[in-house]
């Protein structure tokens, strides 16, 4: 599978371990930035290229870091069909698949030990969605949203 990365300074480190994890487990990583180390980058255009990437291409993933994730989250989740999830536990991870459909996952690399972000990260892409009826309405009720700019009726 190819996945789109980005990240900033604080993410560079994760990055790098997450691209060669992704090489040994047979996948194809996309390094979206930076290509070095600077202490005063920022993330959005890094996260927000990894992110377009990976929906521009269907099947494709997309991994952000950042130090918390969340601002990586925030910025992907403004590219329209993102649907980014943050994730600090194997089963946030998979239940960004499952539920959720995402195709991007933000992580924060000040959050958690490199190796746990990597275990977030091989949940994340081996996990496929379930198609479950009431999350793919779900999604189509946002994606109306994304598409019009009208909220969902209420029931």
């Amino acid at each position: 599978m190819r996945v789109y990365l980005g990240s900033d300074h604080a993410g560079f480190e994760l990055k790098t371990a997450l691209i060669e994890w992704l090489k040994q487990a047979g996948h194809e990583p996309v390094d979206c930035g930076p290509d070095h180390y600077d202490p005063e980058d920022d993330y959005p255009p890094y996260v927000m290229r990894a992110a377009a990437a990976a929906v521009a291409e269907p099947g494709s993933l997309g991994i952000v870091i950042g130090g918390s994730g969340n601002g990586e989250q925030i910025a992907s989740n403004k590219i329209r069909g993102v649907r980014a999830a943050v994730a600090w536990s194997d089963e946030t991870a998979q239940l960004a698949r499952l539920h959720n459909d995402a195709n991007v996952l933000s992580l924060g690399a000040r959050m958690y030990p490199v190796a746990d972000a990597v275990g977030f990260a091989k949940v994340f892409v081996e996990t496929a969605f379930s198609g479950a009826e009431r999350h793919a309405r779900r999604l189509a009720e946002i994606s109306a949203y994304e598409t019009s700019g009208e909220l969902p009726p209420l029931p």
